[in-house]
């Protein structure tokens, strides 16, 4: 007979986050207000030790209890942070859902988009997921439409996908490009990254001395933005969360077999 497992523990703001009730950081403040009780003693450390499996949690004498599971696309505006508050008091993604008038459990963006990007943006309170989906480990494929201020030619877009040097002396470069469409003074730009950095596409142009004009995310793997209009957002059918699943462990097992 097999020995069952002890379970994990975790910080109890943690705990709350993946319990899909608030952020991390927001359940730091409602532990330090003593407004949440572990196993029926207040807790004010958001570090506290939980098994989240067995523990019973209480905020504000309600149990916390994990709700199912949600994952949502939205088609992110330009102008909005992906976080759940912001110190300069931008507005959030979160102004997007409030709008909509649903009532949502907490959910969390899947990685960024910056606050002037747009497009493909992945939410859920499903912790585990979300991070499997983010993890630069994984070489999930993001794809993005980008416009630059300059007509690309062959040799540009070869030097993108060798690699640019930045500033700083890092080196990024794109697993495929290809153009779009070209003006007399601008073009589109189909970029696919497999392995994202933060603001990895503007790091890259800005060393090549050339002006993001817009920066569209239309894919994330095998998923696409389609036809959602410009700060929608609607669940995840079945099937797309499924395809996209097979493609986190076809991407992982492919980079692990190189």
């Amino acid at each position: 007979m097999k020995q069952q497992q002890p379970t994990r523990k975790i910080g109890l703001a943690r705990a709350l986050s993946k319990l899909g009730y608030c952020s991390r950081s927001q359940a730091a403040d409602l532990i330090r207000g003593g407004r949440v009780k572990l196993n029926g003693a207040v807790r004010r450390d958001p570090e506290t030790p939980v098994r989240i499996e067995r523990d019973r949690i209480v905020v504000d004498g309600r149990p916390v209890e994990p709700p199912p599971k949600i994952y949502l696309m939205m088609n992110k505006p330009r102008g909005l942070v992906t976080t759940a508050s912001d110190e300069k008091g931008r507005e959030t993604v979160y102004a997007v859902l409030e709008k909509a008038g649903e009532k949502l459990p907490w959910v969390a963006p899947v990685g960024r988009l910056d606050q002037a990007s747009e497009g493909l943006l992945l939410l859920t309170n499903d912790s585990e997921w979300g991070a499997r989906i983010a993890a630069p480990e994984t070489h999930l494929e993001k794809t993005y439409h980008v416009q630059i201020g300059a007509v690309a030619d062959a040799e540009f877009i070869q030097a993108i996908v060798r690699g640019v040097v930045t500033e700083k002396g890092e080196v990024f470069g794109a697993k495929r490009v290809r153009l779009l469409r070209s003006g007399e003074r601008n073009c589109w730009l189909e970029v696919v990254l497999d392995e994202g950095k933060n603001r990895q596409i503007r790091r890259m142009l800005s060393a090549l001395k050339v002006d993001v004009l817009r920066l569209v995310r239309v894919a994330i793997g095998p998923l696409q933005l389609g036809e959602l209009a410009k700060g929608a957002h609607r669940p995840l059918t079945s099937e797309e969360k499924s395809v996209l699943d097979r493609a986190v462990r076809k991407a992982s097992t492919t980079k692990d077999t190189k």
